[in-house]
């Protein structure tokens, strides 16, 4: 029995960091779909590929994190601890012989034997970086986390937008439309909500901006 865990939302400052982890008898289903990195695909083939993966695996897992847990758990440990948990958790939940997983450590190997060194049961880990576009059983791992992500941005979406009658953009701290979005946010209300990651630098620095220009008012 193969097994692929894979994340989705490791970067953005909006919304939960998912992980999902799948697990077949082998990946023939998976190759004749055309199973692969889940960046790669549109969104209707990623539902599609969902509804499929999910109906054919012999089970698969999915864990949320959301924004307020992760600020919460890094105050103690790294967000590479942050996965290694929740990786260790899936595996060990699903319990295969072989697991593929996509490494977020910069040292795939390290992220391997830390993941290894976890786990309760004897499963064999293949870490390596870009596994969702090397194995196709990491490839549904990712498609199964990225819908479940999408889904739940769409719904936060919905909620802040309805707020604040503006985009929130992709998410990302790269994004200007997500950067504007925080700032007015946080300009409107001076808080900001539980969906956003208040221990990204982002955040953190409109924070700072807001502060230092309360002070200066004085």
């Amino acid at each position: 029995m193969i097994c692929g865990v894979d994340e989705a939302g490791r970067g953005p400052v909006i919304g939960p960091l998912v992980v999902a982890g799948v697990n077949f008898n082998d990946d023939s289903i998976l190759i004749d779909n055309n199973v692969r990195d889940s960046k790669k695909i549109s969104p209707r083939r990623r539902n599609e590929l969902a509804k499929i993966i999910k109906d054919s695996a012999l089970n698969y897992e999915i864990i949320k994190i959301s924004a307020s847990d992760i600020d919460d758990m890094r105050k103690i440990i790294t967000l590479n601890e942050i996965e290694v948990n929740v990786f260790s958790m899936i595996i060990d939940k699903l319990k295969p012989d072989i697991c593929y997983v996509d490494a977020v450590d910069v040292n795939a190997i390290r992220f391997g034997k830390n993941l290894l060194s976890k786990l309760k049961n004897k499963t064999k880990i293949i870490s390596k970086h870009k596994a969702d576009d090397i194995y196709p059983i990491v490839g549904a791992a990712s498609i199964l986390a990225k819908t479940v992500r999408d889904k739940e941005i769409f719904n936060i979406s919905k909620i802040l937008e309805k707020k604040l009658d503006i985009p929130i953009g992709s998410g990302y701290p790269s994004d200007p439309v997500t950067k504007h979005f925080l700032d007015k946010w946080f300009e409107t209300y001076g808080y900001f909500p539980p969906y956003i990651r208040n221990s990204w630098k982002t955040t953190q620095n409109i924070l700072k901006k807001y502060k230092n220009s309360k002070l200066n008012s004085y």
